[in-house]
C-alpha cells in the first residue's frame, strides 16, 4: 500500500506543476535577506515590523487625531495659534517682574 502511494505521488509529464509563487519587491526583498546566515538579520527585520507598525498604526493616527482637536474642536480662532501681547514702555512682564524702560528719543533723527 505504501509502495503504490509512493508511486502515485509522482508527477507525470502530462500533470501540471504548481507555479513559483511570485512575490512583490518588498517580499522578495525580506525572503533574500532572511536566508541562514545570522541572528541579526532577524533582529532587524523584526526592528523594521515594529518601527512600521508603530508608524502605521500609533504615530500616523495619533497626529491625524491631534491636528483635528487642534484645528476643528478647539474654540480658539486659528487653532492653537495665539500671537504674544504687545509690549509698550512702562508695561511690567509678569514672569520676571521686570519693567520695559522707556524709548530713547535722539533729537537729530526725523521721521
Amino acid at each position: 500500500l505504501r509502495r503504490r502511494w509512493l508511486r502515485d505521488q509522482e508527477l507525470s509529464e502530462r500533470e501540471p506543476v504548481l507555479p513559483r509563487r511570485q512575490l512583490g519587491p518588498v517580499a522578495a526583498f525580506w525572503e533574500r535577506f532572511l536566508q541562514p546566515g545570522g541572528r541579526w538579520r532577524h533582529q532587524v527585520f523584526k526592528a523594521c515590523e515594529t518601527g512600521g507598525f508603530l508608524l502605521t498604526r500609533v504615530l500616523i493616527p495619533a497626529w491625524i487625531i491631534v491636528y483635528y482637536l487642534k484645528y476643528h474642536v478647539m474654540k480658539m480662532p486659528h487653532g492653537a495659534v495665539m500671537s504674544n501681547p504687545r509690549i509698550f514702555p512702562g508695561d511690567r512682564i509678569l514672569e520676571t517682574g521686570e519693567i520695559i524702560p522707556p524709548l530713547k528719543e535722539e533729537p537729530d533723527e526725523h521721521h
